[in-house]
């Protein structure tokens, strides 16, 4: 039975996705299904506090739920932008041109192993292009993004879902039609 006046605001990915009772990874539950639409109600750093169009709620790995996109703008709104991939993509070619550079100075003995180490010390770069796909490591944020060509979504991260800063009150998500 669905709650009365239910929108959700995200879905689940594609394969769906570990829950929490509570925002701890050490307090497990039932997964949540694929392309599952959910609400999400509040967040805690990385956590997510979801509600289903059932009533069960969840906390679950917020970076990774996809959100619903908005109604589309009236035809004489301002258009939207979202995330791009642009400024990703030529830091991942000024990362493998140093090391690039690098790997050319040590070829051509300008550069012994352990300067070649210190220089290309700290580089992390990684791009999977696809055809339209691409798949850009971001390491200012420790996470793998997916771009389609016009926008970028967090497709996994180095890390597990964090905690808020203990002084900062949980976010409340509102929607259009409240809290």
């Amino acid at each position: 039975m669905a709650t009365p006046g239910f929108r959700p605001t995200h879905v689940v990915p594609q394969h769906g996705m570990p829950a929490w009772e509570a925002p701890d990874p050490a307090r497990p539950t039932v997964p949540l299904d694929p392309l599952l639409p959910v609400q999400l109600v509040e967040r805690r750093g990385d956590w997510g506090h979801v509600l289903c169009a059932n009533g069960w709620s969840a906390w679950v790995d917020g970076r990774f739920l996809v959100a619903v996109p908005p109604d589309p703008p009236a035809a004489d709104g301002p258009l939207a932008r979202t995330a791009d991939p642009r400024p990703l993509l030529a830091r991942a070619e000024q990362t493998l041109a140093g090391y690039r550079a690098a790997v050319e100075e040590l070829a051509s003995g300008g550069l012994d192993g352990e300067a070649f180490r210190a220089r290309t010390r700290g580089r992390r770069v990684g791009v999977v292009v696809d055809g339209e796909s691409v798949w850009l490591y971001d390491a200012q944020h420790g996470r793998w993004v997916y771009a389609d060509g016009a926008r970028l979504s967090t497709f996994a991260t180095d890390e597990a879902p964090r905690a808020a800063v203990e002084d900062h009150a949980p976010t409340q998500v509102v929607t259009p039609d409240g809290p």
